[in-house]
């Protein structure tokens, strides 16, 4: 048995997700649509997180184990001539057993784009929230800076649908780093977090929560009571997923096959 890891690049506008889903095209259907008829093997590929609808990625990790002879370099260009050309095989390195895309990534980082200028470009609609309107970038980044560290984001995820089992749930999550940047031509605004792991749109309820601290309707401080006072109503909204990247996991190393 052989045992392989992708680094993919996507763009998640014309996906519903990164998981598979029944009669709904997904980045995971696609890539194991193929991997199963170039190894005529009924594959199973493991994705080191699950993206929603409309979310892309630019390293998104995905593993799989084949007995195929193909080589790291083959499966790589074969992915990539047949695949949608809205999902690419960045790499492919074969790996040991013990590697896995999901249980053994150590974190992820994220990151959102607000498009401030008076008009989007065409070619960037799809990928950043448009706000031109006033904001106060600097409490925006004194409220980014509060995530940092271990902290219960109840506040800041969606619920189940279910008061028994967001009852049961761990909410706790560690946030590495945040940043908070305007892009060098000045027209954006990044929000990237870097994090152990994240809860269903977090990423989006801390960036819709930041748009409130930089309206003005809440304060920097606020996040600390947010985390104790542990409603999402009080939080800001889950803005859309255009503008969310997955840009990175990191992994234990060392993994690959020498």
């Amino acid at each position: 048995m052989r045992y392989f890891k992708l680094t993919i690049a996507y763009d998640g506008t014309d996906f519903h997700g990164w998981q598979i889903q029944a009669n709904k095209p997904t980045v995971q259907g696609e890539i194991v649509s193929v991997l199963r008829r170039l190894t005529q093997e009924n594959v199973h590929l493991l994705g080191a997180g699950r993206t929603d609808a409309g979310v892309h990625a630019l390293g998104q990790v995905g593993s799989f184990r084949t007995q195929s002879a193909l080589s790291a370099l083959e499966f790589q260009r074969a992915l990539n001539a047949l695949l949608p050309a809205t999902i690419r095989i960045v790499d492919v390195e074969e790996t040991g057993p013990d590697f896995s895309a999901r249980w053994s990534a150590k974190g992820k980082v994220y990151r959102y784009r607000i498009y401030r200028g008076k008009v989007v470009p065409p070619f960037l609609w799809r990928y950043v929230l448009h706000y031109p309107f006033p904001l106060d970038e600097a409490a925006m980044k004194d409220a980014a800076a509060r995530f940092v560290g271990m902290h219960d984001f109840t506040s800041f995820a969606a619920s189940t649908g279910s008061e028994d089992d967001d009852k049961g749930r761990n909410m706790e999550r560690e946030i590495f780093a945040t940043e908070m940047e305007r892009t060098e031509d000045g027209e954006e605004l990044w929000f990237t977090v870097h994090g152990r792991s994240f809860l269903r749109y977090m990423v989006r309820k801390m960036v819709g929560t930041l748009l409130e601290v930089g309206r003005g309707k809440l304060k920097p401080q606020d996040i600390d009571r947010l985390y104790e006072i542990r409603d999402r109503s009080k939080s800001g909204p889950t803005v859309p997923p255009q503008g969310l990247f997955m840009v990175k996991v990191d992994h234990d190393q060392p993994y690959r096959v020498t």
